[in-house]
């Protein structure tokens, strides 16, 4: 159950080894920042870090004339302390736009994400001097605008999709309905819990089905962080999945490894983020063509909506399982910005009445 599951198991196994792999790859200097994370950070985000400092050191072998041609795996600290403010701002550059060799585009938001575990490297590097400056602090990242219009769903737009599932009727041919019976039950289910619990898509991926509990309609769900956690559910919700467990999930012959799975794919196999990921985007487009809805999306959804009802920011990161209570405040000032439009025809002085 939960963190201690076997899919968990085998997750968090097949990570560490994608990581060794990885670090295999890099230099040195990158190794040693890699191993002083690995007690206190994740290893998906670690596998994150190697790839974008990979990134970061075919770019040197491919731009810089001192170790054009050389094995990554040699560059040393001395390397490293040569690196100048304008040989990084050239690499933002590279990442903006490449379409010799590795081929690539980012925008403002993933240059300096990718930005982000350079700099943390050089921070240690200096820390531990092993290199004697850090020009990663003299240059500007590029700079982010705070985007308020959050999207998502309103009540209307969320009945219409969970109508369309159930009822079949955004399906245009005979063949798309004949699909949607063999998974309509599963997808009703997906989308009704995502709805109205605010989890992740890897969340609901990891669902077991003795993580499901019915006498107190709660789920043992893990976190982005690996945490265990307890949600709960209302009884709507909680007929929505009897029906699926007790209807399509019966006739599922999974696949060997695959028994304990909540949601499966046709192939009997636990379903994927991307297969999830797929049908919101997929729905969406049918009832909701208007607007680009992701699982994340859906997320946004519940957690507005609750913010909305409660007024209780606290509960609303506690829910949804931000670690942070500054990420939950940044994520839903759309609403307090919408209280203070709403603000401006409160008062009104010039009524005589009043």
């Amino acid at each position: 159950m939960g963190k201690d599951s076997e899919f968990y198991k085998n997750k968090s196994k097949q990570q560490k080894l994608k990581l060794r792999e990885l670090i295999l790859q890099l230099p040195k200097p990158a190794v040693d920042f890699i191993h002083s994370k690995e007690q206190t950070t994740q290893p998906s985000t670690l596998i994150s870090y190697c790839y974008d400092l990979l990134t970061f050191f075919r770019f040197l072998e491919s731009s810089n004339p001192t170790i054009t041609g050389m094995d990554i795996k040699k560059i040393e600290y001395s390397v490293l302390d040569k690196i100048t403010p304008d040989d990084l701002e050239e690499y933002q550059r590279y990442l903006e736009l490449n379409v010799i060799g590795e081929q690539h585009e980012n925008g403002k938001k993933a240059i300096a994400r990718k930005m982000s575990p350079l700099r943390s490297m050089y921070k240690y590097l200096l820390q531990r001097e092993f290199v004697s400056k850090d020009p990663t602090q003299l240059v500007a990242l590029p700079k982010l605008k705070k985007d308020k219009n959050i999207v998502r769903m309103n009540n209307y737009e969320v009945q219409a999709i969970l109508e369309a599932i159930d009822n079949g009727n955004c399906y245009t041919s005979e063949r798309q309905r004949k699909y949607n019976q063999k998974t309509r039950g599963r997808d009703l289910a997906i989308l009704t819990l995502m709805l109205n619990t605010g989890i992740r898509v890897s969340e609901c991926n990891g669902l077991d089905l003795n993580d499901v509990d019915f006498i107190v309609n709660s789920l043992t769900i893990v976190r982005k962080g690996g945490g265990q956690d307890i949600i709960y559910f209302n009884d709507d919700i909680a007929e929505t999945l009897k029906d699926y467990i007790n209807g399509e999930r019966e006739y599922i012959n999974p696949v060997e490894g695959h028994e304990s799975a909540l949601f499966y794919s046709l192939q009997g196999k636990r379903i994927s983020i991307d297969a999830i990921e797929n049908l919101v985007k997929k729905y969406a487009k049918m009832v909701v063509p208007n607007k680009k809805i992701t699982p994340h999306k859906l997320r946004s959804t519940y957690g507005t909506a609750l913010y909305r009802e409660t007024g209780d920011i606290r509960l609303v990161a506690d829910v949804l399982g931000h670690e942070n209570i500054n990420t939950t405040i940044d994520y839903y000032a759309a609403i307090e910005d919408e209280h203070k439009k709403q603000a401006r025809n409160a008062v009104n002085f010039k009524n005589k009445d009043k």
